[in-house]
């Protein structure tokens, strides 16, 4: 009897060391976790709720509320423009729609530069930069370089007409000037040439305006592409006839003017002029 109770202690101890054990490893695995998960959340980059569009979306579409949502975005690396609280993408007492001005795919941050103020619509004026008009300029296959203009294009406009004392003349007028619509078109999405424009509408200043009206009225105006990396200013340019073909323009040399000095004399009735050395 006493070596069955010897037994039962001796197994009963052994149970429960195991158990000891087996808790002390289960608590060692638990504080692991726990200063791995605390060391996780110390190197975790913080974020903000970036709207985003949750379908593609194309130029010239309305969209609603119903169209976007919102992701975790790095607080660090927010995009400019973009809407981190609905009630400033849509407010509530506007209008419960915008329109797109560029194409976004799904996921795509919404930008302010993508979409209209609410209730907008995608027409040139809400392209336009504050203080900045609109102004049309006839074009042809030629003078609209071969229909490769779209909007977004920067572009340096000449003039060619006739000048007093120069004959005709070609001269640059304004540089660097955008581009906001080709024809009917002001997507900037557009890959492909136009066939043929007849227009394309530039954004430039009131004062501008009216020059670009003046050589429109006295003149022809063709379009130069700038590069769209290029960031010069083109300086002043003006080509005539002469300078194209490399005709020197003729000086004419005046020959010198001998000076006559005289001195009158009056002879009874008549008045006489004698010829005398100048002095001065």
């Amino acid at each position: 009897m006493r070596m069955v109770f010897a037994l039962v202690l001796v197994l009963g101890v052994g149970l429960a060391g195991f158990a000891v054990y087996m808790a002390q490893a289960y608590i060692g695995q638990t504080q692991a976790q726990l200063e791995a998960e605390r060391a996780a959340r110390a190197q975790a980059v913080p974020t903000v709720r970036v709207w985003v569009v949750a379908r593609d979306v194309g130029y010239g579409e309305q969209v609603t509320a119903a169209d976007f949502g919102h992701i975790p975005w790095p607080q660090d690396a927010v995009p400019a423009g973009a809407f981190t609280d609905r009630e400033v993408l849509f407010p509530a007492t506007a209008a419960p729609f915008r329109t797109v001005l560029r194409p976004m795919e799904k996921f795509e941050p919404v930008l302010a530069s993508k979409v209209t103020e609410p209730g907008e619509d995608a027409g040139i004026g809400a392209r336009l930069t504050r203080g900045m008009r609109a102004f049309a300029i006839k074009v042809d296959v030629a003078s609209g370089v071969s229909g490769f203009l779209r909007p977004g294009d920067r572009v340096d406009v000449y003039w060619t007409g006739t000048a007093d004392g120069m004959g005709s003349v070609t001269k640059l007028i304004e540089s660097g000037v955008r581009l906001v619509a080709v024809d009917q078109i002001s997507s900037t999405e557009r890959s492909d040439p136009a066939l043929i424009a007849r227009t394309v509408t530039v954004e430039v200043t009131p004062q501008q305006v009216a020059a670009l009206a003046q050589a429109q009225a006295t003149g022809r105006l063709a379009l130069s592409l700038v590069g769209a990396q290029d960031d010069s200013v083109a300086e002043a340019v003006e080509v005539d006839t002469r300078r194209l073909l490399g005709i020197e323009e003729e000086r004419v040399v005046e020959a010198p003017v001998e000076r006559v000095c005289t001195v009158r004399t009056r002879r009874g009735s008549e008045m006489v002029e004698i010829p005398i050395p100048c002095t001065n």
